[in-house]
């Protein structure tokens, strides 16, 4: 398995989630697992555009990201290469419900035995990513799917 894929109903319209993904200031406060926090360097939403940024886990260490954003449809989807290691890509697709937005987190890693080796650390990650991207939404009701 190298693909990680997560569901989540949020109560905001597919425009406000998009905006908190697009807005450096608001992806700062929510991106990540609890207890860290961002310092972006570069950050150019843009298909193209360099994303360069460190990750400061709860205990001060520092962990340097560089992505690039691959695709963007306003409103509907966000790609996202990921270029330092581990290598994966990805997709945050956003689909209009009668709750507000259905989010799709797709992460796929180039290797499998990676992705293997960092499960654990991968699954509830990304669920207090989505936790806290709703906490950032005002939507702290949202719920996995």
């Amino acid at each position: 398995m190298s693909t990680f894929r997560t569901t989540r109903q949020l109560a905001a319209e597919p425009a406000a989630v998009f905006a908190a993904i697009k807005d450096p200031a608001r992806l700062a406060t929510w991106w990540g697992p609890d207890g860290f926090s961002n310092r972006f360097d570069v950050f150019e939403f843009r298909p193209g555009g360099k994303w360069v940024f460190s990750m400061i886990g709860p205990d001060g260490k520092v962990y340097p990201n560089e992505s690039v954003f691959t695709e963007i449809e306003a409103d509907r989807r966000v790609v996202i290469r990921h270029i330092s290691q581990p290598h994966f890509r990805l997709t945050i697709t956003l689909e209009p419900s009668s709750g507000g937005t259905l989010l799709r987190w797709e992460q796929a890693f180039d290797d499998a035995s990676v992705a293997r080796s960092i499960a654990h650390i991968v699954e509830p990650a990304n669920e207090q990513n989505l936790d806290r991207l709703s906490t950032e939404l005002g939507s702290g009701n949202a719920s996995a799917a």
